[in-house]
Protein backbone atom coordinates (compact mmCIF):
# COMPACT_ATOMS: atom_id res chain seq x y z
CA UNK A 1 0.00 0.00 0.00
CA UNK A 2 1.35 3.42 -1.04
CA UNK A 3 -0.22 6.07 1.16
CA UNK A 4 -0.10 9.83 0.61
CA UNK A 5 -1.46 12.39 3.03
CA UNK A 6 -2.92 15.30 1.08
CA UNK A 7 -3.06 18.66 2.84
CA UNK A 8 -4.91 21.81 1.80
CA UNK A 9 -3.89 24.42 4.34
CA UNK A 10 -5.78 27.70 4.58
CA UNK A 11 -5.21 30.67 6.84
CA UNK A 12 -7.67 29.39 9.45
CA UNK A 13 -8.48 25.89 8.25
CA UNK A 14 -6.82 22.64 7.24
CA UNK A 15 -8.39 19.96 5.05
CA UNK A 16 -6.73 16.58 4.73
CA UNK A 17 -7.17 13.19 3.08
CA UNK A 18 -5.22 9.97 3.48
CA UNK A 19 -5.22 8.21 0.10
CA UNK A 20 -4.00 4.79 -0.94
CA UNK A 21 -2.60 5.68 -4.36
CA UNK A 22 -2.51 2.03 -5.46
CA UNK A 23 -6.29 1.61 -5.19
CA UNK A 24 -7.03 5.36 -5.09
CA UNK A 25 -9.25 4.74 -2.07
CA UNK A 26 -9.76 7.49 0.52
CA UNK A 27 -8.79 5.90 3.83
CA UNK A 28 -9.66 8.95 5.93
CA UNK A 29 -10.43 12.62 5.55
CA UNK A 30 -10.95 15.54 7.84
CA UNK A 31 -11.34 19.26 8.36
CA UNK A 32 -9.92 21.46 11.07
CA UNK A 33 -11.36 24.97 11.37
CA UNK A 34 -10.77 28.05 13.55
CA UNK A 35 -6.97 27.71 13.49
CA UNK A 36 -5.53 30.70 15.33
CA UNK A 37 -8.29 30.72 17.92
CA UNK A 38 -8.11 29.15 21.36
CA UNK A 39 -10.46 26.30 20.52
CA UNK A 40 -10.73 24.76 17.07
CA UNK A 41 -13.25 22.49 15.40
CA UNK A 42 -12.19 19.10 13.99
CA UNK A 43 -14.09 16.45 12.08
CA UNK A 44 -12.40 13.17 11.11
CA UNK A 45 -14.05 10.59 8.85
CA UNK A 46 -12.93 7.01 8.38
CA UNK A 47 -14.61 3.64 7.88
CA UNK A 48 -17.98 5.27 7.31
CA UNK A 49 -17.95 7.02 10.68
CA UNK A 50 -17.46 10.67 11.57
CA UNK A 51 -15.81 11.88 14.77
CA UNK A 52 -15.83 15.45 16.10
CA UNK A 53 -13.73 17.26 18.67
CA UNK A 54 -12.67 20.75 19.74
CA UNK A 55 -8.88 20.72 20.15
CA UNK A 56 -6.70 23.70 20.94
CA UNK A 57 -5.45 25.06 17.60
CA UNK A 58 -3.52 28.29 18.19
CA UNK A 59 -1.42 27.65 15.06
CA UNK A 60 -0.86 25.18 12.23
CA UNK A 61 1.60 23.09 14.25
CA UNK A 62 -1.11 22.51 16.85
CA UNK A 63 -3.61 21.71 14.10
CA UNK A 64 -1.29 19.02 12.76
CA UNK A 65 -0.91 17.58 16.25
CA UNK A 66 -4.70 17.46 16.54
CA UNK A 67 -4.95 15.72 13.16
CA UNK A 68 -2.36 13.09 14.17
CA UNK A 69 -4.18 12.55 17.46
CA UNK A 70 -7.37 11.82 15.48
CA UNK A 71 -5.54 9.22 13.40
CA UNK A 72 -4.18 7.64 16.61
CA UNK A 73 -7.59 7.58 18.27
CA UNK A 74 -9.85 6.72 15.34
CA UNK A 75 -7.51 5.33 12.67
CA UNK A 76 -6.13 4.43 10.29
CA UNK A 77 -2.80 3.93 12.01
CA UNK A 78 -0.25 6.16 10.29
CA UNK A 79 2.57 4.04 11.71
CA UNK A 80 1.18 0.85 10.18
CA UNK A 81 2.38 1.78 6.69
CA UNK A 82 4.81 4.69 6.33
CA UNK A 83 3.66 7.66 4.28
CA UNK A 84 5.22 7.86 0.82
CA UNK A 85 4.73 11.62 0.84
CA UNK A 86 2.68 14.51 2.10
CA UNK A 87 1.16 16.34 -0.87
CA UNK A 88 0.36 20.02 -0.48
CA UNK A 89 -1.86 22.29 -2.52
CA UNK A 90 0.03 25.51 -3.23
CA UNK A 91 -1.99 28.14 -5.04
CA UNK A 92 0.67 30.22 -6.79
CA UNK A 93 3.80 28.80 -8.39
CA UNK A 94 4.37 31.74 -10.72
CA UNK A 95 6.38 30.88 -13.82
CA UNK A 96 8.92 28.95 -11.71
CA UNK A 97 6.99 25.74 -11.05
CA UNK A 98 5.34 23.68 -13.77
CA UNK A 99 5.37 20.24 -12.12
CA UNK A 100 4.97 18.67 -8.66
CA UNK A 101 8.07 19.58 -6.67
CA UNK A 102 9.73 18.08 -3.59
CA UNK A 103 10.00 20.89 -1.06
CA UNK A 104 13.53 21.98 -0.25
CA UNK A 105 14.78 25.03 1.60
CA UNK A 106 14.99 26.87 -1.73
CA UNK A 107 11.47 25.81 -2.75
CA UNK A 108 10.17 27.12 0.60
CA UNK A 109 11.90 30.41 -0.10
CA UNK A 110 10.39 30.58 -3.59
CA UNK A 111 6.86 29.88 -2.31
CA UNK A 112 7.35 32.58 0.31
CA UNK A 113 8.50 35.08 -2.33
CA UNK A 114 5.47 34.23 -4.48
CA UNK A 115 3.21 35.18 -1.56
CA UNK A 116 3.32 38.67 -3.01
CA UNK A 117 1.07 37.38 -5.81
CA UNK A 118 -1.24 35.26 -3.61
CA UNK A 119 -1.20 36.89 -0.16
CA UNK A 120 -4.38 35.11 0.92
CA UNK A 121 -3.13 31.65 -0.04
CA UNK A 122 0.63 31.05 -0.26
CA UNK A 123 1.48 32.02 3.34
CA UNK A 124 -1.13 29.55 4.62
CA UNK A 125 0.06 26.87 2.20
CA UNK A 126 3.61 27.39 3.43
CA UNK A 127 2.51 27.20 7.07
CA UNK A 128 0.98 23.80 6.29
CA UNK A 129 4.19 22.59 4.63
CA UNK A 130 6.30 23.62 7.61
CA UNK A 131 3.90 22.07 10.11
CA UNK A 132 3.82 18.82 8.13
CA UNK A 133 7.62 18.70 7.92
CA UNK A 134 7.79 19.05 11.72
CA UNK A 135 5.10 16.43 12.24
CA UNK A 136 6.50 13.91 9.74
CA UNK A 137 10.29 14.28 9.73
CA UNK A 138 11.93 12.38 6.90
CA UNK A 139 8.74 12.13 4.83
CA UNK A 140 9.00 14.00 1.49
CA UNK A 141 6.85 17.11 1.33
CA UNK A 142 5.60 17.67 -2.24
CA UNK A 143 4.13 20.94 -3.47
CA UNK A 144 1.50 20.69 -6.21
CA UNK A 145 0.77 24.09 -7.73
CA UNK A 146 -2.61 25.37 -8.94
CA UNK A 147 -0.82 27.32 -11.65
CA UNK A 148 1.28 24.46 -13.04
CA UNK A 149 -1.33 23.01 -15.41
CA UNK A 150 -1.60 26.36 -17.17
CA UNK A 151 2.11 26.62 -18.00
CA UNK A 152 1.23 25.16 -21.42
CA UNK A 153 -0.70 28.28 -22.43
CA UNK A 154 0.79 30.02 -25.47
CA UNK A 155 2.11 33.60 -25.18
CA UNK A 156 -1.00 34.90 -26.94
CA UNK A 157 -3.12 33.64 -24.03
CA UNK A 158 -0.92 34.59 -21.09
CA UNK A 159 0.47 37.96 -22.24
CA UNK A 160 -1.19 41.19 -21.12
CA UNK A 161 -0.94 44.15 -23.51
CA UNK A 162 0.94 46.47 -21.17
CA UNK A 163 4.46 47.91 -21.34
CA UNK A 164 6.79 44.96 -21.86
CA UNK A 165 9.52 46.15 -19.46
CA UNK A 166 7.01 46.83 -16.69
CA UNK A 167 5.39 43.43 -17.16
CA UNK A 168 8.77 41.68 -17.04
CA UNK A 169 9.95 43.59 -13.95
CA UNK A 170 6.85 42.74 -11.92
CA UNK A 171 6.11 39.35 -13.55
CA UNK A 172 2.73 40.52 -14.80
CA UNK A 173 1.04 37.83 -16.92
CA UNK A 174 -1.87 35.43 -16.81
CA UNK A 175 -1.09 32.45 -14.57
CA UNK A 176 -4.45 30.73 -14.11
CA UNK A 177 -5.60 28.65 -11.14
CA UNK A 178 -7.66 25.55 -10.25
CA UNK A 179 -5.16 23.63 -12.37
CA UNK A 180 -5.43 20.33 -10.50
CA UNK A 181 -9.20 20.38 -10.93
CA UNK A 182 -9.11 21.28 -14.62
CA UNK A 183 -6.55 18.54 -15.22
CA UNK A 184 -8.34 15.63 -13.54
CA UNK A 185 -11.79 16.68 -14.77
CA UNK A 186 -10.70 16.99 -18.41
CA UNK A 187 -9.04 13.56 -18.18
CA UNK A 188 -12.15 12.00 -16.66
CA UNK A 189 -14.36 13.64 -19.27
CA UNK A 190 -12.30 12.17 -22.13
CA UNK A 191 -12.41 8.77 -20.44
CA UNK A 192 -16.19 9.03 -19.98
CA UNK A 193 -16.63 9.91 -23.66
CA UNK A 194 -14.30 7.11 -24.74
CA UNK A 195 -12.06 9.42 -26.76
CA UNK A 196 -8.26 9.79 -26.65
CA UNK A 197 -7.21 12.59 -24.31
CA UNK A 198 -4.52 13.64 -26.80
CA UNK A 199 -7.06 14.53 -29.47
CA UNK A 200 -9.85 15.84 -27.23
CA UNK A 201 -11.16 19.40 -27.05
CA UNK A 202 -12.85 20.10 -23.73
CA UNK A 203 -14.12 23.21 -21.95
CA UNK A 204 -14.09 22.78 -18.17
CA UNK A 205 -16.24 25.05 -15.98
CA UNK A 206 -15.04 24.85 -12.37
CA UNK A 207 -17.86 26.65 -10.57
CA UNK A 208 -17.50 26.92 -6.82
CA UNK A 209 -17.08 29.83 -4.42
CA UNK A 210 -14.06 30.50 -6.62
CA UNK A 211 -14.80 29.87 -10.29
CA UNK A 212 -12.83 29.54 -13.51
CA UNK A 213 -13.17 28.27 -17.06
CA UNK A 214 -10.45 26.47 -18.97
CA UNK A 215 -9.98 25.51 -22.62
CA UNK A 216 -8.20 22.14 -22.72
CA UNK A 217 -6.81 21.00 -26.06
CA UNK A 218 -5.34 17.50 -26.13
CA UNK A 219 -5.05 17.44 -22.35
CA UNK A 220 -3.18 20.77 -22.26
CA UNK A 221 -4.46 24.09 -20.96
CA UNK A 222 -4.46 26.65 -23.76
CA UNK A 223 -6.51 29.37 -22.09
CA UNK A 224 -8.18 30.04 -18.75
CA UNK A 225 -10.32 32.78 -17.24
CA UNK A 226 -8.40 33.54 -14.03
CA UNK A 227 -5.38 35.72 -14.62
CA UNK A 228 -2.50 37.26 -12.69
CA UNK A 229 -4.54 36.48 -9.58
CA UNK A 230 -7.74 34.47 -8.96
CA UNK A 231 -9.74 37.73 -9.20
CA UNK A 232 -10.12 37.82 -12.99
CA UNK A 233 -12.75 36.00 -15.01
CA UNK A 234 -16.09 34.60 -13.90
CA UNK A 235 -18.37 36.05 -11.24
CA UNK A 236 -17.64 34.27 -7.94
CA UNK A 237 -18.97 34.09 -4.41
CA UNK A 238 -17.23 37.26 -3.22
CA UNK A 239 -14.99 38.22 -6.18
CA UNK A 240 -16.06 40.50 -9.01
CA UNK A 241 -14.36 38.69 -11.86
CA UNK A 242 -13.80 40.72 -15.05
CA UNK A 243 -13.93 44.48 -14.48
CA UNK A 244 -12.90 47.55 -16.47
CA UNK A 245 -9.63 48.65 -14.76
CA UNK A 246 -10.84 52.25 -14.96
CA UNK A 247 -13.45 51.43 -12.31
CA UNK A 248 -10.57 51.16 -9.85
CA UNK A 249 -9.25 54.60 -10.90
CA UNK A 250 -12.73 56.09 -10.53
CA UNK A 251 -13.27 54.70 -7.04
CA UNK A 252 -9.82 55.84 -5.91
CA UNK A 253 -10.06 59.34 -7.38
CA UNK A 254 -13.65 60.21 -6.62
CA UNK A 255 -14.65 57.69 -3.96
CA UNK A 256 -11.54 58.08 -1.83
CA UNK A 257 -11.00 54.32 -1.58
CA UNK A 258 -7.48 53.22 -0.64
CA UNK A 259 -5.66 50.30 -2.25
CA UNK A 260 -6.61 48.12 0.72
CA UNK A 261 -10.24 49.26 0.42
CA UNK A 262 -10.29 48.37 -3.27
CA UNK A 263 -8.67 44.99 -2.63
CA UNK A 264 -11.28 44.17 0.02
CA UNK A 265 -14.12 45.42 -2.19
CA UNK A 266 -13.23 43.37 -5.26
CA UNK A 267 -12.03 40.21 -3.48
CA UNK A 268 -14.29 40.00 -0.43
CA UNK A 269 -17.37 42.18 -0.96
CA UNK A 270 -18.26 41.67 -4.61
CA UNK A 271 -19.56 38.80 -6.74
CA UNK A 272 -22.78 37.20 -5.56
CA UNK A 273 -22.29 38.70 -2.11
CA UNK A 274 -22.11 42.21 -3.50
CA UNK A 275 -25.13 41.71 -5.75
CA UNK A 276 -27.43 39.91 -3.32
CA UNK A 277 -26.00 39.94 0.20
CA UNK A 278 -25.18 36.21 0.06
CA UNK A 279 -22.14 34.47 -1.41
CA UNK A 280 -23.94 31.10 -1.42
CA UNK A 281 -25.40 30.10 -4.79
CA UNK A 282 -28.04 28.00 -3.00
CA UNK A 283 -29.40 31.16 -1.37
CA UNK A 284 -29.28 33.08 -4.64
CA UNK A 285 -31.10 30.46 -6.73
CA UNK A 286 -33.72 29.92 -4.02
CA UNK A 287 -34.36 33.65 -3.79
CA UNK A 288 -34.53 33.98 -7.58
CA UNK A 289 -37.08 31.15 -7.76
CA UNK A 290 -39.13 32.99 -5.11
CA UNK A 291 -39.26 36.12 -7.23
CA UNK A 292 -36.46 38.16 -5.69
CA UNK A 293 -35.44 40.60 -8.44
CA UNK A 294 -31.89 41.22 -7.17
CA UNK A 295 -31.24 37.49 -7.00
CA UNK A 296 -32.66 36.97 -10.50
CA UNK A 297 -30.41 39.67 -11.93
CA UNK A 298 -27.40 38.26 -10.07
CA UNK A 299 -28.07 34.80 -11.48
CA UNK A 300 -28.38 36.29 -14.96
CA UNK A 301 -25.08 38.17 -14.55
CA UNK A 302 -23.39 34.99 -13.33
CA UNK A 303 -24.60 32.79 -16.20
CA UNK A 304 -24.04 35.54 -18.79
CA UNK A 305 -20.36 35.62 -17.83
CA UNK A 306 -20.07 31.81 -18.03
CA UNK A 307 -21.69 31.85 -21.47
CA UNK A 308 -19.25 34.55 -22.58
CA UNK A 309 -16.28 32.27 -21.80
CA UNK A 310 -17.92 29.21 -23.34
CA UNK A 311 -18.27 31.12 -26.60
CA UNK A 312 -14.71 32.43 -26.42
CA UNK A 313 -13.25 28.99 -25.82
CA UNK A 314 -15.32 27.38 -28.55
CA UNK A 315 -13.66 29.89 -30.86
CA UNK A 316 -10.18 29.28 -29.41
CA UNK A 317 -10.52 25.50 -29.70
CA UNK A 318 -12.31 25.55 -33.05
CA UNK A 319 -15.18 23.55 -31.54
CA UNK A 320 -15.36 21.13 -28.64
CA UNK A 321 -16.14 17.53 -27.83
CA UNK A 322 -17.61 18.46 -24.48
CA UNK A 323 -18.45 21.22 -22.02
CA UNK A 324 -17.98 19.97 -18.46
CA UNK A 325 -19.40 21.37 -15.23
CA UNK A 326 -17.60 20.62 -11.97
CA UNK A 327 -17.08 21.81 -8.34
CA UNK A 328 -19.78 22.70 -5.80
CA UNK A 329 -21.97 24.93 -7.95
CA UNK A 330 -21.21 23.20 -11.23
CA UNK A 331 -22.02 19.78 -9.84
CA UNK A 332 -25.17 20.72 -7.93
CA UNK A 333 -26.88 23.81 -9.35
CA UNK A 334 -29.02 22.66 -12.27
CA UNK A 335 -30.40 26.18 -12.79
CA UNK A 336 -26.87 27.54 -13.25
CA UNK A 337 -26.01 24.83 -15.77
CA UNK A 338 -29.20 25.46 -17.73
CA UNK A 339 -28.81 29.25 -17.70
CA UNK A 340 -25.15 29.12 -18.69
CA UNK A 341 -25.87 27.24 -21.93
CA UNK A 342 -29.37 28.52 -22.73
CA UNK A 343 -29.79 29.73 -26.31
CA UNK A 344 -26.73 27.93 -27.64
CA UNK A 345 -28.66 25.34 -29.64
CA UNK A 346 -27.39 26.96 -32.85
CA UNK A 347 -23.87 26.03 -31.74
CA UNK A 348 -24.88 22.40 -31.26
CA UNK A 349 -25.34 22.61 -27.47
CA UNK A 350 -28.59 21.27 -26.04
CA UNK A 351 -29.25 20.37 -22.40
CA UNK A 352 -31.86 17.72 -21.56
CA UNK A 353 -33.94 19.18 -18.68
CA UNK A 354 -34.65 15.77 -17.14
CA UNK A 355 -31.03 14.65 -17.22
CA UNK A 356 -29.96 18.05 -15.89
CA UNK A 357 -32.25 17.65 -12.88
CA UNK A 358 -30.63 14.37 -11.80
CA UNK A 359 -28.34 14.59 -8.74
CA UNK A 360 -25.44 12.15 -8.60
CA UNK A 361 -21.82 11.90 -7.47
CA UNK A 362 -20.97 10.00 -10.66
CA UNK A 363 -19.88 11.46 -14.02
CA UNK A 364 -22.93 11.87 -16.22
CA UNK A 365 -24.19 13.33 -19.48
CA UNK A 366 -26.89 16.01 -19.31
CA UNK A 367 -27.11 16.90 -23.02
CA UNK A 368 -29.73 15.61 -25.46
CA UNK A 369 -29.04 12.78 -27.88
CA UNK A 370 -29.04 15.32 -30.73
CA UNK A 371 -26.55 17.71 -29.10
CA UNK A 372 -23.42 17.86 -31.28
CA UNK A 373 -21.34 18.94 -28.26
CA UNK A 374 -21.73 16.74 -25.21
CA UNK A 375 -22.51 18.45 -21.89
CA UNK A 376 -21.25 16.58 -18.84
CA UNK A 377 -21.19 16.88 -15.07
CA UNK A 378 -17.96 15.39 -13.72
CA UNK A 379 -17.20 15.62 -9.98
CA UNK A 380 -13.77 17.04 -9.30
CA UNK A 381 -11.23 15.37 -7.03
CA UNK A 382 -8.34 17.72 -6.45
CA UNK A 383 -7.05 15.69 -3.50
CA UNK A 384 -6.68 12.56 -5.61
CA UNK A 385 -4.89 14.53 -8.32
CA UNK A 386 -2.49 15.97 -5.73
CA UNK A 387 -1.83 12.47 -4.38
CA UNK A 388 -1.21 11.12 -7.88
CA UNK A 389 1.22 13.90 -8.68
CA UNK A 390 2.99 13.68 -5.31
CA UNK A 391 3.73 9.98 -5.64
CA UNK A 392 5.24 10.44 -9.12
CA UNK A 393 8.17 12.47 -7.75
CA UNK A 394 9.03 10.32 -4.73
Amino acid sequence: MTRVLVVNSGSSSLKYQLIDTDSEAVLAKGLIERIGQNIGSLTHETGGEEFSSEPATPNHDAAFEAMIASFVEHGPDLAESPLAAVGHRVVHGGARFFAPTVVTEQVEKDIDELSEYAPLHNPANLAGIRAAAAAFPGVPQVAVFDTAFHQTMPPAAYTYAIDEATAAKYRIRRYGFHGTSHKIVSERAAQFLGIPLGSSKIIVLHLGNGASACAVDGGRSVDTSMGFTPLQGLVMGTRSGDLDPAVVFQLARFGGLSLDDLDALLNKKSGLLGLTGSADMRDVTSAAESGDEKARVALDVYTHRVKHYVGAYLAQLGGADAIVFTAGVGENASAVRAGSLAGLEGLGIEIDPELNAVRSREPRRISTDSSRIQVLVVPTDEELEIARQAVTVV
